[in-house]
């Protein structure tokens, strides 16, 4: 079968190498569709795990399944997470799916930019998800991202009528700006500076852009607010700086989201004080576990999220390399996937 093999984002082959083996508890997918994250094109992230297969966010077909599996078969349509946890750790017990052992531990195999994937045991019981016949496999590969943002705005406690500020309008911004009213948000504004982005955070509802390279950010926000500030930031850009222009555009009460780390080194440097008296909490969300991921698939299924509104980009897999290329330049661009 073919995989995308991933050296360094400059070097991106497309090699041959055997089928997975199908255990005895396992599945084995035929991939028809898988997105591009913005993690995947962050150098000093994807680098450091290299030589890989790259891609987390597949949708395709069962092909095979072990003899002692019972609860898919082959011809489901499926969406498969390529983490899974435990259930039964006290991280899981207390919702922290992240910090499981074995949701650290899973992996699909090789990766999703892939012809097959083999689906582990895991995996495959404990967060695999069967597509409706409603949804394409395109869809499929938006549950993982949007999972991860629907997470985000349950973390922030976001309550009806606050105003949000999104930073940031990548796929995952335009997803924060997209959900945040069905979670309550009353004013919704998105700050980035790529006009494109720009105009589709308009299209998908929010109430006010700010152009941060013709704009001052906390100037502009004050204007839109009237004075009040936002009472809830998503910051997504990978940079300290970034997070301190989130924490300066935070109101009284506010709560301050950190979506995406910040580059290895940077420092964060905060006035202890300027938090405490005013109650801003900052809080972080990192990637999503299995509730998350049913909530994400019943919010596609709506509608709400679908690949004709996100997806401007596809590629067969022999040129996942200028698909990665795309992602990283974040311009007039939003999802690039890879089909098959």
């Amino acid at each position: 079968m073919k995989v995308a093999k991933l050296y360094s984002l400059h070097d991106i082959r497309i090699e041959d190498v055997p089928v997975p083996i199908t255990g005895p508890d396992d599945a084995l997918i035929r991939t028809k569709a898988c997105g591009i994250c913005s993690g995947d094109v962050m150098p000093w992230y994807i680098e450091q795990k290299a030589p890989l297969v790259p891609g987390h966010e597949p949708a395709g077909e069962i092909v095979e399944v072990g003899k002692n599996v019972t609860s898919f078969r082959p011809g489901d349509r499926v969406f498969v997470h390529h983490h899974a946890p435990c259930f039964s750790c006290r991280f899981c017990r207390q919702g922290d799916y992240v910090q499981c052992d074995t949701w650290r531990n899973t992996k699909i195999i090789p990766g999703g930019i892939s012809e097959f994937i083999l689906v582990p045991h895991t995996n495959l019981e404990n967060d695999t998800l069967i597509l409706s016949d409603t949804l394409s496999y395109e869809d499929g590969t938006l549950i993982e991202p949007t999972a991860c943002v629907v997470k985000s705005l349950k973390r922030t406690q976001i309550k009806h009528g606050d105003t949000v500020l999104v930073i940031g309008l990548g796929v995952m911004g335009l997803l924060h700006v997209l959900l945040a009213r069905k979670y309550g948000a009353g004013k919704i504004i998105g700050a980035d500076m790529v006009p494109y982005r720009l105009e589709k955070a308009r299209q998908f509802g929010a109430d006010g852009v700010i152009n941060i390279l013709r704009e001052d950010l906390i100037g502009s926000l004050k204007e839109l607010t009237k004075g009040k500030m936002a009472d809830i930031v998503i910051v997504g850009p990978n940079s300290a700086e970034a997070m301190k222009q989130g924490i300066s555009a935070a109101g009284a009460g506010a709560r301050v989201l950190f979506f995406t780390p910040a580059k290895p080194g940077e420092k964060l440097t905060l006035e202890p004080n300027a938090l405490y008296f005013r109650d801003i909490n900052i809080i972080t969300s990192y990637s999503c576990g299995p509730p998350d991921t049913a909530d994400a698939l019943e919010i596609i299924e709506e509608g709400m999220v679908r690949a004709e509104k996100l997806v401007t980009h596809r590629f067969p897999i022999e040129r996942t390399a200028e698909a990665f290329r795309l992602t990283a330049e974040a311009k007039d661009s939003l999802k690039s996937i890879v089909v098959f």
